[in-house]
């Protein structure tokens, strides 16, 4: 299966990278927005990025123009009748993102069209089951930012055709240049699980007055080679992210290692979602 036209479900920061990926390597690109101001929002935010892309000597002006001219925008959802890949990216809310599904079977009109979700923590198979294709839909999680970070995950629910999960694979690879990694469905998916409970830890180490953020960050970026500390990492990821991955993991598993820090709450309460906001643990 050839993939020539996609679409993103959000213009938000996800949604905008994705969709800015997805231009640049040569695809004709519709982003689904809820309302003008959204769409005004994801519009700016993708030529932001590839602006900076041009000045930082990554990408040229003429290529720039031309990812610029693959993309649409829209808030009819009706506009993606004739996609063969939409990818939603919307707010980590599993309603909102059953409802898209639902919506996205109603009128995407190709019987071979590829319904994927760029959730982080959320069961595949809960949106699957929102279609009347369930074998069609699978997870292809980005990582944050999406024009830069190499990763994607490719989650398959256990009613994923093997086909889909193949040619995604080879999409994500061969016309991204992006490394694709295989995932089963299950919480966290391979690098979430990972990361999550070790972010939870970081957190509680800094709720008990055990370490100061900074101690903390020090000594995994020289005790270990990382090149973020966690609590950095948590900011650039966004608290509200972390909390609702935290959450859903929790809800699932009961793992104590995932259940939300009482301190990520307050902070998520608070607006300090972290860069995105321009405070989190740090200020920016």
């Amino acid at each position: 299966m050839s993939i020539e036209r996609s679409a993103v479900i959000g213009g938000g920061l996800m949604g905008a990278g994705i969709a800015e990926v997805l231009a640049k390597a040569g695809q004709d690109v519709i982003v689904s927005e809820v309302g003008e101001e959204a769409v005004a929002a994801g519009r700016a935010r993708i030529g932001k990025s590839l602006d900076k892309a041009v000045a930082k000597g990554k990408l040229s002006a003429e290529d720039r123009d031309a990812a610029l001219g693959r993309l649409r925008f829209t808030t009819d959802i009706g506009d993606l009748a004739d996609r063969q890949l939409v990818i939603e990216a919307a707010s980590e809310n599993e309603d909102v993102k059953k409802a898209i599904f639902a919506d996205l079977d109603r009128v995407v009109t190709d019987a071979h069209a590829i319904l994927a979700s760029n959730t982080s923590s959320m069961p595949i198979i809960r949106f699957a089951q929102a279609t009347s294709r369930p074998e069609r839909v699978l997870g292809v999680h980005f990582f944050n930012p999406a024009p830069v970070q190499p990763l994607v995950e490719i989650v398959s629910s256990v009613l994923t055709d093997p086909d889909v999960s193949r040619t995604m694979t080879g999409f994500v690879a061969e016309v991204l240049g992006k490394t694709p990694i295989q995932a089963g469905d299950r919480p966290g998916f391979i690098v979430n699980a990972l990361l999550i409970p070790y972010l939870c830890s970081a957190m509680r180490m800094l709720e008990s007055g055990f370490a100061t953020k900074e101690d903390i960050d020090a000594g995994m970026v020289g005790g270990c080679a990382h090149p973020m500390g966690p609590i950095a990492l948590a900011d650039l990821v966004g608290l509200d992210t972390c909390l609702f991955a935290a959450e859903s993991m929790y809800a699932e598993t009961g793992d104590p290692a995932v259940k939300p820090p009482v301190l990520l709450s307050r902070m998520v309460d608070a607006g300090l979602l972290g860069v995105k906001s321009g405070r989190g643990f740090y200020e920016y």
